[in-house]
């Protein structure tokens, strides 16, 4: 069983979030073409080849996944827009049938009482946009503020939280120097004006939003708990560097207006001319800061350039990804970025959960692993409100089985089992916990 409902404070809410490109099926309704689509007909980057042209068909099938949502209880549902879908060319013409369609999605969700939680971006950069350049070129901070004005105008008037960008981490150093994420690049310059760029378009979508009226806004940045790989001085400065660019670089960022002195050692040549005068609009007052948390990391120094660091594996059980299961991380971040950077300002998990090797067998999935992950996380949350952390909600990872990136169809993080053939939905032991510890 879970923690109940009445075990958090009365205004804490429970939610399931999603993303776009992960369950919609692009191909439908007039979306554009994204660096997504490109980066997985490149042979070698995603598990089998696979896209998100089809997904979920939560595009068509949207009633039915919100009928899930409000069935199990959850108070929010955090979503995000396409930018291709609403810009197929990232610029200049909107697509009225994207555009269309999230007013039926939002109104289906105040319909069913579920409040809406709207991220602008969640990775499906339009490919016009990455033919010049993407996050590497400045002028994305304002193709973005246009983009967020058109949604805004439009779906603002509900919306009851909005965040610009999804876990910049992802988008800046996992897409253009790790090269695991579109664009694939491995490239220490692109990446520092990625980073950089991402944080100002997050800036100037906030003013942007604060323009066109809308309030409760956020950022939502992921966070990985660096553990030395072993007592050594050497992995202690390893996981130090790693922490930096990881967890610190956008935080400090957005509360302090400055980037962590162990990330600039590699990385302060490459950023862009005048970058030091941008945390102005960085800065960008916000409401709250959501948490994104799965795991923890053991880092070991490597030979060769900056930041010259890898990761060994550790002893602790392990998800279908390979994740190590680390509860006490959450605890970690909710009591540190309180303490560090963000003081009374509201904190939300939004995002928590974990990869299992579900099988349906005789129309159920019995994921008792994933009910323990959960119950774990939820105990650290417990732990930090007790400790005075202004914790104010919980949102699952995720809603349903997806797209999950360049694992491709494989790995299953959902509470509703979905077979990829027939699109068919199964709620998971899981959903059916989560339904009985928020009735309580």
């Amino acid at each position: 069983m879970l923690p109940k409902r009445s075990d958090f404070p009365d205004d804490f809410v429970f939610g399931a979030a999603t993303s776009a490109y992960q369950i919609e099926g692009h191909r439908a309704g007039g979306a554009g073409p994204t660096h997504w689509d490109s980066f997985a007909a490149t042979p070698g980057n995603v598990a089998h080849a696979e896209d998100g042209a089809r997904a979920c068909d939560h595009y068509h099938r949207w009633p039915q996944d919100l009928d899930l949502l409000a069935g199990a209880g959850f108070d929010v549902y955090r979503f995000s827009t396409s930018w291709a879908r609403v810009m197929p060319e990232g610029r200049g013409a909107v697509n009225a049938e994207g555009l269309d369609f999230y007013d039926r999605l939002v109104d289906g969700m105040l319909e069913r009482g579920l409040k809406p939680a709207l991220t602008l971006y969640h990775w499906e950069l339009p490919a016009a946009l990455a033919d010049l350049g993407g996050w590497r070129n400045r002028d994305s901070a304002d193709w973005f503020a246009d983009y967020t004005q058109v949604v805004a105008a439009r779906l603002g008037d509900r919306i009851w939280s909005a965040a610009p960008i999804n876990e910049p981490w992802c988008v800046g150093w996992m897409g253009h120097f790790l090269g695991l994420h579109a664009p694939g690049l491995r490239d220490i310059r692109a990446t520092a004006r990625a980073m950089h760029h991402v944080l100002l378009a997050h800036g100037r979508a906030i003013q942007a939003m604060r323009a066109a009226g809308l309030g409760n806004l956020g950022a939502v940045c992921n966070f990985e708990y660096a553990l030395p790989a072993d007592d050594t001085a050497a992995a202690a400065r390893a996981a130090a560097r790693h922490d930096a660019c990881f967890n610190q670089f956008f935080v400090s960022a957005l509360f302090r207006g400055e980037y962590p002195a162990e990330a600039l050692e590699g990385l302060a040549r490459h950023l862009p001319q005048g970058w030091q005068d941008d945390f102005t609009t960085i800065q960008a007052p916000l409401d709250w800061l959501g948490v994104n948390y799965y795991t923890c990391k053991r880092i070991a120094p490597a030979p060769g350039p900056w930041p010259a660091l890898t990761e060994r594996p550790g002893p602790l059980p392990k998800t279908a990804t390979g994740w190590e299961i680390c509860p006490e991380g959450l605890h970690h971040f909710l009591t540190r970025i309180a303490r560090d950077y963000t003081g009374a300002l509201p904190l939300y998990i939004t995002e928590n959960g974990m990869a299992a090797p579900d099988v349906l067998h005789a129309g159920t999935v019995t994921d008792t692993d994933r009910i323990a992950y959960f119950r774990a996380h939820l105990a650290q949350s417990l732990r930090a409100i007790a400790e005075g952390v202004p914790l104010r909600g919980y949102m699952a990872w995720s809603l349903l089985d997806n797209y999950e990136w360049a694992l491709g169809y494989e790995k299953r993080f959902g509470l509703v089992h979905v077979d990829f053939e027939t699109l068919q939905r199964t709620p998971k032991a899981s959903y059916h916990a989560w339904a009985q510890a928020l009735k309580g």
